[in-house]
Formats: C-alpha cells, sequence, structure tokens
C-alpha cells in the first residue's frame, strides 16, 4: 500500500517538477523585477539640510506622488503622442506587407520560395540596434549611396532625420525588421489550410484573386490578430531606433518616446523612482490596450460563429 501511495504521489508531482525550472526562472527574472519596479514607485528620496552626511539622504514612503507627477509631465505625454503617430505608420504598412509576401509566397507559381521567404525573414535576424545604425548613415547625405545617386540624378535629397520625414525613417527601420517575422507567422497559417479547400474554390470557378481575398485571409484570421497583437506591442516599446539614430540627428530628444522618457529619468537625472512610476504606467497602458484588442477580436469571431 504505501509503495502505491508513492508511486502514485511521484506521479502527481512529476509535472510540477518539470515546471519548477521554468517557475524559478519566471520568478526571478520577470515577477521580482516587477514587484521591484512598483515597490520603487511608491518611494522617494528625501533629503535634509543640504544633502551631506549620513542620514541625509532618506528613502521614504511617497503614495501616488511619483504617479501624478508622471501624469503631469508633458513630455512623457508628447512621448506617447510621438508614439501612437509612428505607431500608425508601422502597424498597417508592416502587417500589409506580410500578408502581401505571405499570399505571394503561398501561391503555386511563385518560384524559389525557399530562397525567398529566407531572404524576406533575413532582416528579421540582425539585431535592432545594427539595423538602426545601417539604416542611419544610409539616411546621411554625406556617406549615403542614395543621396549620391540623387544627386548625380539631379533629384532633390530630402533630410530624412528631421522633422516629419524622420518618421518616415524611423518607421522604415521598423518594417524592414519586423515585416519578416509577420510573414512567417501567416504564411505558416496558410500553409495549414487544407488543399481540399482550394481545390472545392476552383471547381466553383474561383480566381486566384478570389480565392486570397475569400478564402485564404479569413481563415488565416488569428494570425492576422496575434501579428496585430505583438506589433502594437512593440510598438508601444519602441527604444532601439530613436536612440540609435539621436547622436545622427538633433531632431530625436532623450525623451523621443515613453521608454526612452523613463531611460532618462532613471539613468540621467538618477531619480528611479519616477521613472519606476512611468514604467508601471506604461505597462498599465499596454495592457489595458491588448486587453480591449483581444476582446474586441474575441467579441468579433463569436459574433461571426454566430452569424454562421
Amino acid at each position: 500500500m504505501k509503495t502505491a501511495r508513492r508511486q502514485s504521489y511521484g506521479v502527481k508531482s512529476a509535472p510540477y517538477g518539470f515546471l519548477l525550472p521554468a517557475i524559478v526562472l519566471f520568478a526571478l527574472f520577470f515577477a521580482l523585477p516587477i514587484g521591484y519596479a512598483v515597490y520603487l514607485s511608491f518611494r522617494k528620496v528625501h533629503v535634509s539640510g543640504l544633502g551631506l552626511g549620513s542620514g541625509a539622504r532618506k528613502e521614504i514612503w511617497a503614495g501616488l506622488e511619483n504617479y501624478s507627477d508622471a501624469l503631469s509631465d508633458s513630455e512623457l505625454l508628447h512621448g506617447a503622442l510621438r508614439v501612437v503617430g509612428y505607431g500608425l505608420i508601422v502597424v498597417p504598412v508592416m502587417l500589409g506587407l506580410a500578408l502581401l509576401f505571405a499570399l505571394m509566397l503561398d501561391s503555386d507559381k511563385v518560384r524559389f520560395t525557399p530562397f525567398t521567404r529566407l531572404a524576406i525573414f533575413l532582416p528579421y535576424a540582425i539585431p535592432g540596434v545594427v539595423a538602426a545604425l545601417l539604416w542611419g548613415f544610409l539616411y546621411l547625405p554625406d556617406v549615403s549611396p542614395f543621396y549620391w545617386v540623387l544627386d548625380k540624378l539631379g533629384m532633390p535629397q530630402p533630410d530624412l532625420l528631421d522633422g516629419g520625414p524622420l518618421y518616415l525613417a524611423l518607421s522604415n527601420i521598423a518594417v524592414w525588421g519586423g515585416t519578416g517575422f509577420n510573414m512567417i507567422v501567416i504564411y505558416t497559417a496558410l500553409q495549414a489550410i487544407p488543399v481540399e479547400v482550394y481545390e472545392a474554390a476552383r471547381l466553383d470557378g474561383a480566381t486566384p484573386l478570389q480565392i486570397a481575398l475569400r478564402i485564404k485571409i479569413p481563415m488565416v484570421a488569428p494570425s492576422l490578430v496575434l501579428t496585430f497583437f505583438f506589433s502594437i506591442i512593440a510598438t508601444l516599446q519602441v527604444f532601439n531606433e530613436p536612440t540609435t539614430l539621436k547622436p545622427l540627428t538633433n531632431s530625436v530628444s532623450t525623451t523621443w518616446s515613453p521608454l526612452m522618457k523613463v531611460y532618462q529619468d532613471a539613468f540621467g537625472n538618477g531619480d528611479i523612482y519616477r521613472a519606476a512610476a512611468q514604467a508601471v504606467i506604461i505597462a498599465f497602458a499596454t495592457l489595458l490596450l491588448s486587453f480591449g484588442f483581444l476582446r474586441a477580436a474575441n467579441r468579433r469571431s463569436k459574433q461571426e460563429e454566430g452569424a454562421r
């Protein structure tokens, strides 16, 4: 009896043993830093006198003061508005190209599909900082071959690192690097569609364009939702591109995006408490937007299933 109970207990506890390393890593490198950031967001430093000597600087409870300062900070608000404008360019263009490339690769008429698929995906394998540096120097008139060609052709040479074109320059880096990943996700979903569905559509007289619009795109809608979800999160957390281009132009400030504002306050101004509050606000806003989008997508899918 005891042996049987021990064996039964061992079988039941085995899954938890396999999960233990992942749980420990999640707690140490994800949950614990988040909890510490939340803790810091409710603290601040109180300076007594001139701030000299032991005990002159003490960490005290601040309540919601850091959150109030963060929400009333115009630089954080302006950074959020800039990211919204940046996202309105990046997300539609990137997902549109990813869907277009996936549909093209799924066509029977396309040749060298493995090479083409790898060529489209390859920019995603390049680190974001390296990609931003590469494109940054291509944007500089003094070293860019593009400007040399435009000069030889007698065409105007726009400054892509100043004013409105800066959004296009930053968006181009994100689109160039992220389209391949989203394309692979959508292309994988297209490959999972049964061939019989296409054959039935062809027997009914459907053209390749009609098959793409009425069969392929609706059937990969979950993949489109997933890629849109990931793209929104990546857009809200944009940091590498503007930070890397900042030394090349005066149009990118140290607080161009919300995450750059957090970095500047934490390591530039030395106020980690206010930076922690800003990070928590950004994380909470990302969570709300993600949850709202997923809920709207699930509601729409349920409505479509009910209509059927």
